[in-house]
């Protein structure tokens, strides 16, 4: 490109590409002289001399850009280097190596073997220790000096993972990628690469140990998530862009040996009634597929291939007459590795819990226990040995620490935490002083039972033999009354008429006066006590059986009357 007579406005930044590479940004800046008619000059100098000088100056400018373009292009020798630049890199990530420099044709080189792969860029998918090793390019007989891949066999320190969903998306479409950490998700920063361009997205932090950012392609058709807090980093997620209707949505996880895989086919705005799978393109039998489900229950080397799936489908929930539609996938690929060594929880007694990792490697060191209760999430806790003694229920996990990473997570153990043992002492002391002490109750409410029956028996028993005396002496007074009277009757009639009836009647009368006497002197008696009094009185009832008994004494003249006429006779 030559740039003739520049000026402030050829300012930019310069870029070219041969191929698929392209050079890195070259900025130019050009200073205008100021010229007018006004400005003087010095030592004779004319106004068509400065023109001219400032005609010499971009002349110059321009051979010394030509010459800066000469050089890259001519004399750069190619270089290996890697995208994501990530500090370490992982089992199960995906990286791409890039030859940069100039020339053709590009040769790549593995510990020296040369490949048939002849792009600029080396797309490595889902990498293990296999990818080990020595890599080179050559750029138009130039070879780059030698590049060493590690790939640790680990798990990173935190976990990247979509909310819902997997590894495919519509295009412009988006999802939600969530970050678990053991610290503080506060301080991680997160990154995505698209193409060979780079941006920074800040995540929004949910809690101490999780954090969520929205990732989305833009116009790429791919792109790789990550994040990072110093030399520490997540796993990476790569994402891929369809612009069918139909997808194949494999996960967004590497798929592991001997664990089960979930390939679903999905249409854009609907569900699909029915799905055919096809690996390598050939159709996988309908007795493996749940309507648009297709399950790996057991992976193996096997079940590594290039997927994809054709669909029928109706948008019935726009219109229930709806035509129904087919289509298929882009093809998705499918590649199962061994992955890192995952620990195992056993219980070795009623509460402890032992974390093993048998192909762990040997500079593995200490262990990471996790605890997660219903509805909340993870939390690492501050035991780091062996074995640990559980109290809370829960579900339990571990993974060992090893150097630059971990082993994969163990299995999840529930334990359910124990009763407290009771202490029946207390209980027993309490029921047994509870039964004296209503035995005691029992005891006194029967013993004044028993007191109160000889009571009320004595009471009554001494008011029937009074009641009995009294009413046999009241029935012989009665009796001898009666007897006397008749006797004094049969002997008026004997001696006379009219003299027995006189003393027949004398006798009466005789009884009728002590009667009377005795009326009057309780009546007499009851007039001279006080009003005041008669209450007091009333209090003296008990004193009534001596009144009672004195009455009976005054029955006396009855038997003296009696006497008195036997001898008569």
């Amino acid at each position: 490109m030559l740039l003739t007579a520049v000026t402030s406005i050829n300012n930019g930044i310069y870029e070219c590409e041969r191929g698929r590479s392209k050079s890195d940004p070259y900025t130019l800046t050009v200073e205008d002289a100021a010229i007018s008619s006004s400005t003087h000059y010095t030592n004779g100098a004319t106004k068509t001399d400065s023109v001219a000088r400032l005609i010499d100056m971009r002349s110059l400018l321009t051979l010394s850009v030509l010459l800066a373009l000469i050089r890259e292009d001519k004399g750069q020798k190619p270089a290996v280097f890697l995208l994501p630049m990530f500090p370490d890199v992982f089992a199960g990530d995906d990286v791409t190596l890039i030859c940069k420099g100039r020339g053709e044709p590009i040769k790549w080189f593995i510990n020296g073997d040369p490949q048939s792969h002849q792009g600029s860029s080396m797309l490595l998918t889902v990498v293990t220790s296999k990818n080990n090793g020595i890599y080179e390019c050559e750029r138009g007989g130039s070879k780059s000096d030698p590049y060493t891949l590690t790939v640790e066999e680990l798990e990173p320190h935190a976990q990247l993972s979509p909310f819902i969903g997997g590894a495919v998306m519509s295009k412009g479409g988006g999802r939600n990628l969530v970050l678990y950490v053991d610290d503080d998700a506060y301080g991680w920063k997160c990154f995505v690469l698209r193409g060979e361009s780079g941006f920074v997205i800040k995540p929004d932090v949910l809690n101490k140990t999780t954090a969520v950012i929205y990732a989305e392609l833009k116009e790429a058709k791919r792109a790789t998530f990550w994040c990072e807090n110093g030399t520490r980093r997540s796993n990476a997620v790569t994402l891929k862009m369809t612009e069918l209707k139909v997808m194949l949505d494999p996960p967004a996880a590497p798929a592991l040996l001997r664990e089960s895989v979930t390939l679903r086919c999905e249409v854009w705005g609907g569900k699909a009634e029915k799905a055919t799978f096809y690996k390598d393109n050939k159709t996988i039998p309908d007795t493996d597929i749940t309507k648009d489900t297709y399950i790996i229950t057991s992976a193996t080397q096997a079940d590594t291939g290039q997927y994809r799936c054709h669909a029928t489908y109706r948008y019935s929930h726009i219109s229930a007459d709806a035509a129904r539609q087919e289509g298929d996938s882009d093809p998705q690929e499918l590649k199962v590795i061994g992955g890192p060594p995952a620990a195992t929880v056993e219980s070795t007694s009623q509460n402890n819990l032992k974390c093993f990792c048998r192909n762990c490697p040997d500079n593995c060191t200490f262990y990471y226990w996790y605890h997660t209760l219903p509805n909340d999430p993870r939390r690492r806790l501050p035991e780091n040995t062996q074995i640990i003694t559980v109290e809370e229920g829960g579900l339990y996990s571990c993974r060992r620490v090893c150097g630059k990473g971990f082993s994969r997570f163990s299995n999840v153990y529930s334990y359910t935490a124990q009763p407290e043992p009771v202490n029946v002492l207390p209980i027993v002391v309490a029921a047994i002083l509870m039964v004296l002490g209503v035995s005691i109750v029992v005891l006194i409410a029967l013993k004044r039972r028993r007191r109160g029956g000889g009571s009320v028996q004595a009471t009554a028993q001494a008011k029937d033999k009074t009641t009995g005396g009294d009413y046999e002496q009241i029935q012989l007074t009665d009796q001898a009354v009666y007897h006397t009277l008749g006797a004094a009757e049969g002997q008026g009639q004997g001696e006379g008429q009219g003299e027995g009836q006189g003393q027949g009647e004398g006798g009466y009368e005789a009884l009728k006066s002590v009667k009377v006497e005795m009326y009057q002197t309780l009546s007499s008696a009851d007039s001279k006590t006080p009003a005041g009094e008669s209450k007091g009185g009333y209090e003296q009832l008990p004193q009534k059986d001596k009144d009672y008994e004195a009455v009976a004494v005054e029955d006396n003249p009855y038997e003296e009357l009696k006497a008195g006429q036997q001898a008569n006779q």
